[in-house]
């Protein structure tokens, strides 16, 4: 029989989005979550576009938890300030931008809802629709996910998701340091160093490009590389 998992912690880096983040806030209130109860965390990491008022003026709400860093820490740094605070069965990440859609909620949900799996990874090149976008983008991705994989022993096809979600008694005791986007492997080495059963399922996916608000860039690519090895072998 699966275990009774009640409340999903949705966790939330905002950085200077001030265009989305009251409508991803309303696509998460509204998505089906398959029963859990759930309790939405966001972490304002230093916005200066006006974000910040959004939050003050959203927060009204007692499934909204809002938190701030007096300076921009990067995203990994927003997660683990969310984490501190989850109390959810299940913890999924969430981007603040509007690429990734809370209506595949119930896919990522199920595999750990069923008992079959203590993580699962959204992919945004199994299937799933999504925008086409930046060739050398796409294959940078795939890169570090095959060299993740080759270390990690494990086969996904999207390391670099954004979509992560596992069970938060994963995680409980783990030392996480990455501030910027080196959350990613650094999350997908401890969480296979554990031996964790891992699902993958295909997502749908809108992405965005540099002009709209992309974040992430080459310097991020060049480091991932040295974060993959490091947290892999060294932390």
């Amino acid at each position: 029989m699966a275990e009774q998992l009640k409340k999903l912690s949705i966790l939330i880096p905002v950085f200077n989005e001030v265009r989305t983040v009251e409508e991803i806030v309303r696509r998460v209130r509204a998505a089906d979550t398959c029963g859990m109860v759930r309790e939405i965390i966001l972490v304002n990491d230093a916005s200066t576009d006006g974000t910040s008022d959004i939050l003050k003026r959203i927060q009204q709400n007692a499934e909204l938890k809002v938190f701030a860093h007096p300076y921009n820490r990067g995203k990994g740094a927003a997660l683990r300030t969310a984490l501190e605070h989850a109390t959810g069965d299940i913890v999924l990440i969430q981007d603040a931008d509007l690429e990734y859609d809370p209506a595949d909620y119930p896919k990522l949900l199920r595999p750990i809802l069923d008992g079959r799996a203590d993580v699962v990874y959204g992919s945004r090149f199994a299937g799933g629709t999504h925008r086409v976008l930046l060739f050398w983008h796409y294959m940078a991705n795939r890169f570090l996910t095959l060299l993740s994989n080759m270390l990690c022993n494990l086969n996904l096809t999207d390391m670099e998701t954004c979509y992560k979600v596992f069970r938060r008694k994963c995680v409980e005791g783990m030392k996480l340091t990455s501030d910027r986007f080196g959350i990613e492997p650094e999350l997908t080495a401890k969480l296979a160093r554990r031996r964790f059963r891992f699902y993958e399922t295909d997502i749908n996916y809108a992405g965005r490009d540099y002009s709209e608000g992309k974040k992430i860039g080459w310097k991020d690519g060049l480091a991932a590389l040295w974060f993959i090895f490091r947290y892999r072998f060294f932390d």
